[in-house]
Parts: C-alpha cells; sequence; structure tokens
C-alpha cells in the first residue's frame, strides 16, 4: 500500500499551489510508481518465505538458483507493471493524454524489471526480518530519486548533481516515461532504454552473486 499511495502523495505535494502544468507531473509520478512498486516486492517476499521455511525448499528443489530469482523478480516486475497503469490512468483521468501508448509501456516495462532487481538484490541479506532488508533498501532508494531529475529538473542540477543523476537507472526511466506521454526527453528513446537494459543485467547478475554467497556462507 505504501508503494501504491507514495507517488500520488508525492504528485499531491508538487501540484499544490504551483504553476507546473500537469503534464510535466504525469510522467515523474508513473516513473515513481514503477521505482517503489517494482523494488518493494523482493525485500518482503523472500524474507517472509525465509521465515516461513519456503524458501529453502524451493532450493532443494530441481530448479536453478536463477530460475527461482527470476521467478521473485516477475513478481515484482508485474507489480510495478500494474501500479505504473493505475499512475498512468489517473494522468488520462486527469486530461493528461499518453503520446505513444508503445513506448510508454516499454518504459514501465523494462524500468519494472530493473528496480525488480534492485529489490531481489536487496533480498540477499541473509535474514528473516522484512524491516532489516527494508532499512538498507530505503536508504539507497531516496538518494536515486533525489539526483534523478524527478524532484529538482535535471537540467536545473548542479553538474556534480548531473553526473550522479547518471548513475541512476530512475533517470532514465523518468526520461523514458516522458517520451511515451509527452513525446520528448533529455536523451533519445534508445538511450534510455538501452541503459536501462544495462541495468538490468547488472542487477540481476549482481543480485546471482550476492545469493549464491549468501548461501554458501550459511
Amino acid at each position: 500500500m505504501w508503494s501504491v499511495a507514495l507517488p500520488f502523495f508525492l504528485f499531491f505535494s508538487w501540484s499544490v499551489g504551483r504553476s507546473i502544468p500537469l503534464e510535466l507531473q504525469i510522467a515523474p509520478m508513473v516513473a515513481v510508481a514503477v521505482f517503489f512498486g517494482a523494488s518493494s516486492i523482493g525485500p518482503v517476499i523472500i524474507p517472509w518465505e525465509r521465515r516461513a521455511g519456503t524458501y529453502e525448499r524451493l532450493l532443494t528443489a530441481p530448479v536453478s538458483l536463477l530460475a527461482i530469482l527470476i521467478g521473485k523478480g516477475l513478481a515484482g516486475t508485474f507489480f510495478g507493471v500494474v501500479v505504473a497503469i493505475v499512475a498512468i490512468l489517473f494522468g488520462w483521468f486527469m486530461g493528461v493524454p499518453v503520446t505513444n501508448w508503445a513506448a510508454t509501456l516499454l518504459a514501465v516495462a523494462l524500468s519494472s524489471g530493473v528496480f525488480s532487481a534492485l529489490g531481489i538484490l536487496f533480498s540477499s541479506i541473509a535474514t528473516q526480518d522484512v524491516a532489516a532488508v527494508m532499512m538498507p533498501s530505503t536508504l539507497v532508494r531516496w538518494p536515486l530519486l533525489f539526483v534523478s531529475g524527478i524532484l529538482i529538473p535535471f537540467e536545473s542540477m548542479p553538474k556534480v548533481g548531473r553526473w550522479l543523476g547518471l548513475c541512476s537507472p530512475l533517470t532514465y526511466t523518468a526520461d523514458a516515461v516522458r517520451h511515451g506521454i509527452q513525446g520528448a526527453g533529455i536523451f533519445p528513446f534508445e538511450v534510455d532504454c538501452m541503459v536501462l537494459v544495462g541495468f538490468w543485467l547488472l542487477l540481476l547478475g549482481g543480485s546471482i552473486a550476492l545469493h549464491k554467497r549468501g548461501l554458501s556462507n550459511a
């Protein structure tokens, strides 16, 4: 519920008392919805399954660790897409049409995969306590939000902030969603997609390595 409600709280905090065109606010709200929605599943379900003992039973089944983690990642991806569609429909209801549905859905799907992999990466912490995973997850996600050009326009950020923003996958999510909804962005849409695919492979590879390390130390 927090992942669903947060983008709307941020939207109203941006819109109330500010003369920002509505079409400039919907794309960031969709990006935040994908970010917090998809990245919140892994840090919750895997500690819960460790506590219930089902995660260990999965590891003894005739399936690879990669297959298990991809399955968990697909849950986060699906949730991120659903939350993003809710935000998109909210914008449509507010009178903000989608310029390119194919680009918007592609951006949402790629970004959901990236942030779901980020959540799986955090879930590699060997604990049964959800709070023990969510705390470092929150400490990483909020700085990524601040440097992504969502709260502060990317063009208005200082040079150091822009360099840090280039290291945040959320920067490319917000830009790709802008292409889909507004029809324009900072970077070419193809560049946004390629960078998101790169982040997805990097985070998924890191997740597998850390989960294997955790199993070997158990």
